[in-house]
């Protein structure tokens, strides 16, 4: 059975998730995440990576993060919510061009992201 985590520390990593990235801290960013994490987003394929939309580790995850801050240097995210589930926070905020993201970040035993998934609106 998965860990239980309490609302307000998962309301509290999604603050911290977003903190990080508004720092362009990615070393701060990937030690939230678990060594085998998984990372699935429509925009890997688009960099250059696994067609199939997931990096999976945290090598593969700051070979592809490394590379989308370099193409961004202007990045923001403006938190609008945080919602929770025993094991998982969904961070809903709002990139620096006006787009609503939903990132899915699952927690494992240990309290790290173990999977995440970026989700954007579909048009």
């Amino acid at each position: 059975m998965p860990a239980s985590y309490s609302p307000s520390d998962l309301a509290a990593l999604g603050r911290t998730w977003v903190a990080a990235w508004n720092a362009r801290d990615l070393e701060g960013v990937l030690a939230l995440y678990a060594e085998d994490t998984e990372m699935t987003s429509d925009l890997i394929p688009k960099l250059g990576f696994d067609a199939s939309g997931t990096v999976r580790g945290k090598t593969d995850l700051r070979a592809y993060w490394s590379k989308a801050l370099a193409l961004v240097p202007e990045l923001h995210f403006t938190l609008i919510d945080t919602f929770v589930s025993p094991d998982s926070v969904v961070v809903f905020y709002e990139n620096e061009r006006g787009k609503r993201i939903c990132e899915y970040l699952r927690l494992d035993a240990a309290g790290k992201i173990r999977q995440g998934s970026a989700n954007h609106l579909a048009h």
